[in-house]
């Protein structure tokens, strides 16, 4: 039923004819509102621009109208689709403008009937979208609809098809959080984040002796520690994987701020070429390197999503933003803060590296709203601190350290009215 939409660019020379300034007055009717406006209600709309931004954890499509749509929103499991309902619409935008990508890995648009048109985006997995409205566009041109799709559960994207209607056209423009809190979050309690650095294809680190790979380790940790801050009143703490599976870096950090994290803790156990380095480090986020073996770590833990064939994407415009820096520079120290809660508890009882607080461009930590800690336990290329990260004990022991860390935090940030 649907093709794509393929408008061939025509170029033509064309001196000063009738027909000339006929197509001109045509063309500039189909994009100036004040003429737009005297369309006849039967003519269809024209989509006369699209683009699309994003990653494998948000993907935004804008296309650009020549007057209002109405639309709607519905989504099809088996595979996984998104399906936007517009009234007979002629799409007039070259097809590489709106190429799949990010979140999509097929995107189709068409006439339905004389009165009907659909958009079809097929996504990489559970997709939903969390921002769909219509806005005016600052240059006059007519509206723009825009799309922000996130990623979500299985869970959720399968009541999202339960629940919907297909009646109802004006339910599309809602503006929603797309994966839903913990479950057993109470308003007020203190959200964090547990991520397991890795998993799925990344396996992570090596160990010397043993061969086990980093993304068990981390996993272990940090089940450990969900369960044990989760018996803290007022703290629930929640996993960014459960199993092993592959996140890529910008999927943990959008989980995160879904979940309204107040704090993101990431555990890792790598390797080093300096075999005889053993012990915990934190490292907190900078633009610039603390030093080279923070760079280093830093190069190769954003090396995660190339080992998955994740495409890496910049970041999108909106980072510039004076705000945006304003929140990023306070969030960075709550984190120093956290860092230094941490070494606080590990100290005489835990060993550390020289200088332990360190930082570098972590992908993973760049969350601009949540302070974030990426946290090394120890060496996986160290035979000392090998034995220890799979000893059980030892992993209560660190457990119950980290949890007082986050206890102390939390009350310095409850007293000053955080």
């Amino acid at each position: 039923m649907f093709k794509r939409a393929r408008i061939a660019a025509k170029s033509a020379t064309r001196r000063s004819t009738i027909a000339g300034r006929v197509l001109a007055a045509l063309l500039a009717a189909s994009l100036l509102p004040a003429v737009a406006s005297s369309v006849e209600a039967g003519d269809p709309l024209l989509a006369y621009g699209a683009r699309i931004v994003g990653d494998d954890a948000r993907t935004r499509i804008v296309i650009d109208f020549d007057r209002e749509p109405r639309f709607s929103v519905h989504y099809i499991a088996n595979p996984e689709r998104i399906v936007v309902d517009l009234p007979a619409t002629a799409f007039g935008f070259p097809a590489k403008d709106l190429a799949a990508r990010g979140l999509f890995k097929d995107i189709r648009y068409g006439k339905m009937d004389e009165e009907s048109a659909r958009i079809v985006l097929t996504t990489t997995g559970p997709v939903k979208l969390a921002l769909a409205k219509v806005q005016a566009d600052e240059a006059g041109k007519g509206h723009r609809l825009v799309l922000d799709a996130e990623m979500i559960d299985k869970r959720a994207f399968a009541e999202l098809v339960k629940t919907q209607s297909w009646s109802d056209r004006t339910e599309a423009a809602q503006t929603t959080s797309a994966i839903p809190a913990p479950e057993k979050a109470a308003p007020g309690d203190f959200v964090i984040a547990v991520d397991a650095g890795h998993g799925g294809i990344d396996t992570g680190a090596i160990g010397v002796d043993t061969k086990t790979e980093e993304k068990q380790v981390t996993l272990a940790f940090a089940k450990a520690l969900t369960d044990r801050l989760n018996k803290e009143p007022g703290i629930k703490a929640f996993l960014t994987r459960e199993d092993d599976e592959f996140l890529s870096l910008s999927q943990r950090v959008l989980i995160a701020r879904q979940n309204h994290a107040g704090l993101f803790i990431s555990l890792h156990a790598d390797t080093l070429k300096q075999k005889d380095i053993r012990g915990a480090t934190v490292y907190t986020i900078s633009d610039k390197a603390s030093d080279k073996l923070a760079a280093d770590l830093a190069e190769r833990e954003n090396l995660s999503d190339q080992i998955a064939g994740k495409e890496t994407v910049a970041e999108p415009p909106e980072v510039a933003d004076i705000l945006l820096d304003l929140t990023r520079r306070e969030t960075q120290a709550f984190s120093i803060s956290l860092a230094e809660s941490v070494l606080n508890s590990f100290k005489d009882q835990v060993g550390t590296i020289n200088n332990p607080h360190r930082h570098a461009g972590f992908r993973v930590l760049q969350a601009p709203d949540v302070p974030s800690i990426l946290l090394e336990i120890g060496f996986l290329s160290n035979a000392e601190d090998e034995k220890l990260l799979l000893d059980e004990a030892w992993r209560g022991k660190i457990v119950g350290l980290l949890t007082d860390a986050v206890k102390r935090y939390r009350a310095a940030v409850m007293a000053n009215g955080g």
